[in-house]
């Protein structure tokens, strides 16, 4: 099968195409042809080997963390990539919960990534779950990175029906997502964004947008309940004076990271199905374009998300 092969820590240009052999399912897994996967900033620390940004401790922590999990000098598995839409080909003989020609995203497990191939295998009780019924390949692999991250750190601020809350990055995978949870459990939302994707936040929802190229942040004085920085680019010090003195400050960078689980999944496809969350696609790149999409999503500008689309003869 086709895959996209890491030969070494770097610049996209270390991502290229490659032959290898179709993984096999065990007994308790499932093989999925994959149709889309998708790029985002975390694929693109991991392609590179890129802490910056994070603070040193953190740095230095998670650089021995990294270099243990995914390898010293190259990835261990050189096939990187962590989510996936496609069709079920294949069940192991243990297998109950899936079946031939369901339609699934889905997250490799911790670490081993393999979504960037024409074929994956994945553990029917991993993360795994059935697609929204209304949308394509292309639509449903837009959904879960940026929505499960946005679901866990607006939970983790005790969101509730009338908090005000400010999204940073209003417009990316995880703060176009943002917005549109953050709206569906009742809160008044401002968006944070350039004067470029004004438009997009404020029809994913927002009550409001700031314009952070034109409008005085600091101005904005004990407002709100919940500040989520949704692209790591502000510090608590810094957002500090716009919270109310019992709001919450959450950082992507700095407030922990985001575990998928099923029902978390579940719950996303819940609300796409039923219109409450709609999946925001900036581009689409073929499967052979896998380096320049990593670079253009390295540029920091996208409009939601990346998708990559898998042709199979």
């Amino acid at each position: 099968m086709k895959a996209i092969i890491c030969t070494k820590y770097g610049p996209p240009e270390v991502l290229v195409l490659g032959e290898v052999a179709k993984p096999i399912p065990k007994d308790n897994e499932v093989s999925i042809k994959v149709y889309a996967t998708t790029v985002n900033s975390g694929d693109c620390r991991m392609r590179g080997f890129d802490l910056s940004g994070v603070p040193l401790f953190q740095k230095i922590i998670g650089g021995l963390i990294l270099g243990i999990t995914l390898g010293i000098f190259k990835p261990r598995n050189p096939i990187l990539g962590l989510w996936l839409a496609g069709e079920i080909e294949i069940v192991g003989k243990s297998v109950k919960r899936f079946h031939v020609g369901e339609k699934v995203y889905a997250r490799t497990p911790d670490m081993k990534f393999g979504a960037y191939a024409e074929y994956a295998c994945l553990p029917e009780n991993g993360y795994l779950v059935l697609m929204p019924s209304n949308c394509s390949y292309d639509e449903a692999i837009a959904i879960p990175f940026g929505g499960l991250t946005a679901l866990f750190f607006l939970k983790k601020g005790n969101i509730e029906k009338g908090n005000k809350v400010m999204i940073y990055g209003a417009s990316g995978a995880v703060g176009s997502a943002a917005v549109q949870i953050a709206k569906y459990f009742g809160a008044e939302v401002s968006g944070v964004c350039s004067t470029a994707n004004i438009d997009l936040v404020r029809a994913l929802g927002a009550d409001r947008i700031i314009d952070y190229t034109k409008d005085d942040l600091r101005s904005e004085n004990g407002e709100f309940d919940i500040i989520f920085d949704a692209v790591g680019k502000i510090t608590y010090s810094k957002a500090k004076s716009w919270l109310k003195p019992d709001g919450k400050f959450l950082s992507v960078l700095t407030s922990g990271h985001a575990k998928p689980g099923v029902q978390e999944l579940r719950f996303l496809t819940e609300l796409v199905e039923s219109g409450k969350v709609i999946p925001v696609i900036d581009r689409k790149y073929d499967f052979e374009q896998m380096a320049e999409a990593h670079r253009y999503v390295e540029e920091g500008h996208k409009k939601g998300n990346v998708v990559i689309t898998l042709k199979h003869n």
